[in-house]
């Protein structure tokens, strides 16, 4: 049967409520860096993952075993943690069999809003496995860009754009402009997604704190998974 189900982009989580439809898919994007963070440690053996909204709530994991905590603010590790949001943080063998409890400025606040429905994670690290997953489940799409406190940013929508095109060349539909403006975002950039960002907010303050390892790494990952982070009773689990 023919695939007609639609693709919706939402640019800022806070405009989730308009987009979603009861039985959509959410597949929620932060690209620089949280979603990239989920797919890498879930692809060196982390179990599962909490996404938790406040420091407080993810201090509330630090004693318990087999469990490690993570925590970001403004791109910058928060003192008393050994894991924040950098890819590279969990690439060993301590995290594997592990749960990692996990804030950030804004990928885990977009996760906490998607509770109540079907989401998923994407990034460039699962991509592929991303793409198949919803072929196979054949439901309408909403690709949820996390932002920056509450506000657009490139990188999310560039990576939905792509997302979205490939959708649409095996059979999804889009009728609406947020979709389309990804696209055109993605097809301007993607001979050179690098450089097409070098004057975007979030790769400039990544820049001041030298972690322009880390949005290389995002933007063009060393590794493909096959993982799918799929939420379910508020922690993000392997499909």
């Amino acid at each position: 049967m023919k695939n007609t189900k639609q693709i919706t982009t939402c640019f800022v989580s806070k405009w989730f409520e308009k987009s979603v439809a009861n039985d959509s898919i959410i597949v929620v994007i932060d690209l620089l860096r949280a979603t990239t963070v989920i797919s890498t440690a879930f692809h060196y053996g982390v179990k599962e993952i909490i996404p938790v909204q406040t420091l407080e709530e993810v201090l509330t994991y630090k004693d318990k075993p087999n469990h490690i905590v993570a925590a970001e603010r403004n791109a910058k590790l928060m003192e008393g943690f050994d894991y924040g949001n950098s890819p590279f943080h969990y690439m060993n063998e301590e995290v594997r069999g592990k749960t990692l409890a996990l804030t950030t400025t804004n990928g885990t606040k977009a996760l906490n809003l998607t509770e109540s429905h079907h989401a998923i994670t994407g990034s460039f690290v699962n991509f592929d496995a991303v793409v198949e997953y919803l072929i196979e489940k054949n439901k309408d799409v909403v690709l949820l860009c996390s932002g920056w406190k509450g506000l657009f940013n490139l990188e999310d929508s560039i990576f939905a754009g792509k997302l979205a095109s490939v959708l649409m060349k095996n059979g999804f539909q889009n009728n609406n402009d947020s979709t389309l403006a990804a696209i055109e975002l993605f097809k301007i950039s993607d001979a050179d997604l690098f450089g097409f960002l070098s004057n975007s907010s979030h790769r400039k303050r990544l820049q001041s704190l030298n972690m322009e390892e880390d949005t290389k790494f995002c933007l063009n990952p060393t590794f493909q998974s096959d993982i799918v982070p799929i939420l379910k009773g508020g922690r993000l689990l392997k499909m």
